[in-house]
């Protein structure tokens, strides 16, 4: 069985405070977007372990233990230990410490393409709450549907964003942002208001009031990363903005005009 984890971006991401529990509270809106991943699983009952894992495309570093795949499918297998042996194996594209969540897609997809597939039938309730041990913006890929997301991110709301008279263009650079230090370098400000009030307002007003809190240090940091918002906007995005930590910055495009930008070769640069 074969499945397409897609990718989000962030439209607005605001941090709200730092909690005691060293977490922060945020607010932004996810919306889903079609960069893809591939993974596929299949049932392997003559192989002595309980998962194979093989991947190609994009390396992914760091040890199987960290691989949040491999996590998602044990915390099922804990749970429901009918499960057969399988074999999985990733096809990454979406990039990675890019502020895009593949990592965490890739994470709940598996969830959900498991409990499909072996008929273990879990509510998406159930899946949000084993997508929650996973990371902060795993429950979002369960839904996968626009949404107002709160406290660590996993507090979602349903909101009706409808960008399909658009296009979307994402531009990654290749720099790796630590969310840590993004975090760190972060200037808690109020918001006079919250994003769900924000997002209502038609796009053409988006770029004058809706803000990645992240942009200032990361810009700052980096110039390149400025420099491509800039570029978006320059070409005629009605709207541009970094997504989560960074470093992608995605820019909305108007389907009647879609331009060609010349990036240097070594960027991810996708239409979604």
């Amino acid at each position: 069985m074969v499945s397409f984890p897609n990718c989000k971006i962030n439209i607005g991401l605001h941090i709200v405070n730092k909690r005691p529990d060293g977490f922060h509270d945020l607010e932004t809106v996810f919306v889903p977007v079609g960069s893809k991943d591939a993974i596929e699983i299949v049932e392997d009952p003559t192989s002595p372990k309980e998962i194979s894992y093989t991947q190609t495309g994009l390396k992914i570093s760091g040890p199987d233990k960290d691989n949040l795949c491999i996590k998602a499918f044990w915390l099922l297998k804990k749970d429901f230990p009918q499960i057969p042996n399988i074999k999985m194996h990733l096809h990454k594209a979406i990039p990675m410490g890019a502020g895009l969540g593949g990592g965490s897609a890739d994470a709940s997809f598996v969830l959900k393409l498991v409990n499909q597939k072996f008929n273990l039938g879990l509510t998406d309730e159930r899946l949000v709450a084993y997508a929650l041990l996973l990371g902060s913006d795993c429950p979002f890929f369960i839904i996968n549907k626009p949404s107002y997301a709160t406290g660590r991110g996993e507090i979602l709301e349903e909101i009706p964003v409808n960008l399909s008279a658009y296009k979307i263009l994402l531009v990654n650079p290749g720099i790796h942002i630590n969310t840590g230090w993004a975090f760190s370098n972060i200037n808690i400000e109020k918001k006079e208001h919250n994003l769900k009030e924000l997002i209502s307002m038609p796009i053409e007003t988006w770029q004058q009031h809706i803000f990645n809190d992240f942009e200032k240090p990361v810009f700052e940091a980096h110039p390149e990363i400025a420099e491509i918002k800039s570029e978006l906007l320059n070409e005629g995005a009605v709207y541009a903005a970094m997504s989560g930590s960074g470093s992608t910055v995605f820019g909305i495009f108007e389907k009647k005009y879609l331009p060609e930008i010349n990036f240097p070769s070594h960027y991810f640069q996708k239409w979604v």
